[in-house]
């Protein structure tokens, strides 16, 4: 091979950072948290991303792709309702419990939109779905206050899971997002996500397009707050989006990228549009060089 061919070749290989392998916990004990480190990439071309913190990992391959500030513990706005969800389905509580919506809920969420008014009743599979798709603050709330024990041993159990899958730099002080002390790294994110896509209830609500509730006498439909859940040329796994001033525009997902399944985190984007946006440019961008990369291989004969 040339080495016109070898540094095309190595240029996606050198990206590849290898995560440790976590030993498998004994019956009863905690497990093991995964763990990996990052470094710049040294690729001739990168994605021109606007999000301030960015992490990109091929976990077909166990490579980090791309990484900008991903050890740095930011507010993470709603993305907070993976965790939420997570808590409340390690608690075995019953999706088909109907619950209702009171004033403490709409109390918590003042200033955030909703259509859920108190008095609502819906089920725990209704509240999760709306929390995940379309980052109802008075649902996740209201998951939260019906766990075992109310907000605060929900908070409790969210921590404990954060420390459970290695989430280093992870703290939550409540469950809707809504909170800018609710903060996480793009690493310990990526760790929620590929814990959240193992989940089927959290798969199905996070990317249904649009969801339909009884509001007192009244159908409401509700839509998905990630734009691109609805394209037919993205196959989304589990996704989360959030805002709140001291966040930005915030994306999670866990996607299947030329037959590879990628965690995609990006915090703090600027502009309403830029995350969408900046999850395209790393599509492209891994496209294009994983294509560069083919090109470069000799013939096999």
């Amino acid at each position: 091979m040339n080495q016109g061919r070898a540094v095309a070749t190595t240029a996606f290989v050198c990206l590849s950072l290898i995560f440790s392998c976590a030993h498998a916990a004994p019956a009863g004990a905690a497990a093991t948290p995964v763990k990996y480190s990052t470094r710049p990439t040294h690729a001739s071309h990168e994605p021109v991303l606007r999000s301030s913190a960015a992490l990109v990992l091929d976990t077909t391959h166990s490579a980090v792709l791309y990484s900008r500030r991903s050890d740095v513990a930011l507010p993470i706005a709603s993305i907070t309702k993976l965790m939420t969800a997570l808590v409340v389905i390690d608690a075995g509580q019953r999706l088909d419990e109907e619950l209702s919506i009171s004033d403490e809920d709409r109390s918590l969420a003042k200033g955030a939109a909703s259509r859920l008014t108190p008095g609502t009743r819906l089920t725990r599979a209704d509240l999760m779905h709306l929390a995940l798709m379309a980052s109802e603050n008075r649902a996740a709330h209201a998951l939260g206050r019906n766990y075992p024990g109310g907000i605060a041993a929900c908070v409790i159990a969210m921590n404990a899971k954060a420390r459970e899958l290695g989430m280093a730099n992870a703290h939550f002080v409540e469950p809707t997002g809504l909170s800018d002390e609710n903060v996480a790294s793009p690493e310990d994110l990526s760790k929620l996500v590929m814990a959240a896509a193992k989940v089927p209830e959290i798969r199905e609500f996070s990317t249904d397009s649009d969801y339909v509730v009884n509001v007192g006498r009244r159908l409401v439909r509700f839509h998905n707050t990630d734009s691109l859940v609805n394209k037919a040329d993205w196959n989304i796994i589990v996704q989360k989006t959030g805002y709140i001033h001291e966040a930005g525009r915030c994306l999670v997902m866990q996607t299947v990228i030329e037959d590879r399944t990628v965690v995609i985190v990006l915090l703090n984007s600027f502009g309403k549009r830029t995350r969408v946006a900046d999850a395209r440019r790393i599509r492209k961008w891994m496209e294009s060089t994983l294509l560069a990369h083919a090109e470069a291989l000799p013939a096999s004969t």
